[in-house]
Formats: C-alpha cells, structure tokens, sequence
C-alpha cells in the first residue's frame, strides 16, 4: 500500500489531534485539578504564577523564531499578532503585562520575577526545549506545536471559575491575563490547524504534526510535575524559590487561602 494511501482525511487527521489533547493535555494533570479545585496553598499558587511567567515570557521569542521561517506574506500576518498579543502594542500592554500583574498580586517584586532567577530548573529545560524545537525542527512541526491552543479555552474556563469560587485573594483583575486569551487562541489554533491541514501532504508529515503536539502536551505536563515535586511535595531543588523566605508575600494579602 502507498503512502498517499494511507494519508488520512482531514477529518481524521483532526480527529486525531484532538484525540490527542483528549488523553495528554496538561487540563489532566493532577495539580491542574488541585488548583481548580480549591486545594491548592497559597505557596503552591505563587509558586505556579512564578514559574508560568517563564513559559508566558518565551512565547513571543518562540514566535518570532517562527516568524522568520515563513515565506508568504499572510502566513506572517497572521502569525505576527501572537507575538502582538503578548508583548502588546506600547508599554503596559499585552499578556506578559498582565502575567506580571498576577504576580504583582502574589507579593514577587517584578525584577525577581523577569529575572527568572527563583524558577525550577524543570521549568527552565521543558521551556527552553520548547524554543529549541521551534528553532530547530520543520516549520510545519514549529507550527504544529502551538495546536494545544484547540484545548486551551477549556482549561482556562476551569481555572477562571475555580480560582475565583475558591481563593479570595485573587479576583478578575489579578486574573486578567486569561478574560482576552479564549478569543486570541480561537484564532491561533484555527489559523495553526487549517496550516497542518494544508501543508501535511503524507502520512509521514502527518505523523510529524501528531508527534509535535505530543511533544508539547509533555512540555506543559512537565512544567507541572516539577512544580508537584517541588512544592506538594516538598523537594523544592537549590535555587529555587522557597516560600516564606523575604521574596513573595508569606500569606495572602486577605489572610485566608481558601473560602470557607
């Protein structure tokens, strides 16, 4: 049997990614599930906005590596407003921006916090190889990675509710970062899956694309295991941040962690 025989349609192909997102999308993950639920401590929170700037400070550097790549002209066009919506268009503006007003909100001075010095060394390898792969492999696998974007609203719904129904010392203005992101990733993730669709022409290709978006489901996956390791746990490794310790707000600014 050939390999154009093999390729599948577009139907299936997409059935399959989000098969994928289904049983590997970092929604799963137990401490997503701790956090949404309401029993996470506050460390554990903080310690999860810290180390999350990383990845949402890599993001527009990882595009821009994309940026580079892409040969026609609307593909740039369209690709070039990820990076807007996280840098945003002046001073103050954008996604970063808003990450670090969570982070305002959580007690961490913001040069600590741009520093990326308190972050856990997991944290730094799993985002760095994400920037790497996209340097590094075939624009269509670069583009394929961004597809856990099709999963993304989902998980944001969760956390805005529960976050909000659970702690209440963060409210909708310390979680803005996630009110426009349902909206933008709409947009990326149809833009990134009509591309794969239209530029995987085998089966083979089509294989790349599956196993970049499994490559990036693990990326996330293991950001949050070694925040589990680190701070449910207790195995915080050196160098990294240690609650309570002068960086960081030690209890929440309402004095509770939860609501009763």
């Amino acid at each position: 049997m050939g390999a154009d025989e093999l390729l599948l349609s577009g139907e299936e192909f997409e059935a399959r990614l989000r098969q994928i997102g289904a049983e590997r999308y970092h929604n799963l993950h137990r401490f997503h599930k701790r956090l949404h639920s309401g029993e996470c401590t506050y460390p554990e929170i903080q310690a999860w906005a810290l180390n999350r700037y990383y990845y949402q400070a890599m993001i527009p550097i990882k595009d821009a590596t994309v940026l580079t790549r892409m040969q026609d002209a609307e593909d740039r066009r369209q690709w070039r407003k990820r990076i807007e919506d996280h840098d945003g268009l002046h001073p103050g503006d954008g996604g970063i921006e808003r990450w670090l007003k969570l982070t305002d909100s959580l007690g961490f001075p913001r040069d600590y916090v741009q520093s990326t010095r308190g972050i856990l060394p997991a944290t730094r390898f799993a985002v760095e190889a994400y920037v790497e792969f996209c340097r590094t492999r075939s624009l269509l696998e670069a583009v394929a990675s961004s597809l856990t974007e099709l999963f993304s609203p989902t998980i944001i719904s969760e956390r805005v509710a529960g976050m909000l129904a659970h702690y209440d010392f963060v409210s909708s203005e310390t979680l803005a970062y996630f009110s426009q992101r349902p909206v933008q990733a709409k947009r990326d993730s149809d833009f990134a899956l009509d591309y794969v669709k239209k530029h995987a022409k085998t089966r083979a290709e089509q294989d790349l694309v599956c196993a970049a978006l499994e490559f990036k489901c693990s990326v996330l996956w293991a950001q949050l295991d070694a925040l589990w390791s680190a701070y449910v746990d207790g195995a915080i490794p050196p160098g990294a941040w240690v609650p309570g310790q002068g960086i960081g707000y030690a209890t929440p600014p309402s004095g509770k962690v939860q609501a009763a």
